[in-house]
């Protein structure tokens, strides 16, 4: 299965197909031309998958590899000297190419580091994990997280191909799975009723297993859409935010030590469509629907936190403009939209709630 994001010069293709890595080497000799590559992973990814990609590209290019420690806290602006360090010493140039092979914290970090690295070289998301499968290779946002909040510096910066390989999900842990369930379900709740009521249908993720690249595609095809229209987010693709106001906070309330993001994401999406059914914003029900679907996935609803601890942190969010907070939620299943606000709408009759 093909995608093409269209962007202008900024387009590129994403292919989502079973044993893909395999022939992961003829896919990005058709999508670059240059001399040398520089892998950048992790060191959960890139025993399983990382030297053989490495020895299959070593065939046609010069090859480097740099194994980066697993887990959110490697997202940060410490991790990115390293990077620049493996860049310099192969001796990289603006027409060599980066390949970030892991997950959202791979391909975040190793994005920023090739739009940053000598204003910009050519890099290859190929996402290891369904988080990343479904969300954050595809769109071209890139960022490191800073010790007030997560992705707080960044940039808009577009892979010249994303490579999707379903398969290689059998080697993740269940707790991962589920995490990357929790954006899966996001685009359902945004964007797709049929999607959502599939996903209610198959009650686990076993039972969705057959189905999986075609749920994929869909996930990343919604994307494609919205980035296509805004590729900047200041528009429709704030819709992408849904739960993740409340999720960032969580994630960085706890140091990115407890919750991962995808369950963060889902304890955001139940918490604000329950806060905005109280308000009349949202029809009643829904938030008992979100709950039965992230269950049967193995997602969280509450995390155990008042409100008002969280609002610190809510202010610095990248969606909060202007001290205007643009919270995304349903008109129903499958149908969004941005709600202008500010920090009241947690805080009024709710500071002392439990979430």
């Amino acid at each position: 299965m093909k995608l093409y994001v269209n962007l202008g010069e900024k387009s590129y293709p994403i292919y989502i197909e079973n044993h893909i890595l395999d022939k992961a080497s003829e896919y990005i000799a058709e999508a670059f031309s240059g001399r040398k590559i520089m892998i950048v992973s992790d060191d959960n990814v890139y025993p399983l998958y990382g030297e053989d990609l490495k020895t299959s590209l070593s065939e046609h290019f010069e090859c480097h590899s740099l194994i980066l420690p697993h887990g959110e806290s490697t997202k940060n602006f410490q991790s990115l000297p390293e990077i620049y360090t493996a860049m310099l010493e192969a001796k990289m140039s603006r027409s060599d190419l980066v390949i970030a092979l892991g997950g959202g914290v791979i391909g975040d970090l190793t994005g920023f580091a090739a739009a940053s690295y000598l204003r910009g070289v050519k890099f290859i998301q190929i996402p290891t994990s369904l988080l990343a499968q479904v969300d954050s290779s595809v769109g071209g946002k890139v960022a490191v997280d800073l010790p007030q909040g997560k992705n707080l510096v960044g940039a808009f910066y577009q892979p010249s191909l994303v490579l999707i390989d379903p398969l290689v999900l059998d080697t993740l842990p269940e707790r991962f799975i589920n995490d990357g369930m929790g954006e899966v379900i996001k685009y359902g709740c945004i964007k797709d009723a049929d999607l959502f009521a599939s996903l209610e249908a198959h009650h686990s993720f076993e039972d969705l297993k057959e189905d999986l690249p075609e749920i994929i595609y869909r996930c990343v095809d919604i994307k494609r859409i919205v980035v296509e229209k805004d590729q900047f987010d200041t528009g429709e693709r704030m819709l992408l935010n849904f739960g993740h106001t409340l999720a960032h906070t969580i994630e960085q309330y706890y140091h990115y030590k407890r919750e991962s993001h995808g369950e963060a994401v889902a304890i955001g999406m139940y918490q604000i469509t329950k806060l905005a059914e109280e308000k009349g914003l949202t029809p009643h029900g829904t938030a008992a629907r979100i709950r039965n679907v992230l269950e049967a996935y193995g997602l969280p609803c509450e995390c155990g936190l008042p409100l008002n601890s969280l609002i610190e942190a809510i202010t610095l969010d990248k969606k909060n403009l202007g001290g205007r907070l643009n919270i995304v939620l349903l008109h129903e299943l499958g149908n969004s939209y941005a709600y202008p606000t500010s920090t009241i709408f947690f805080t009024e009759g709710h500071a002392d709630t439990i979430v």
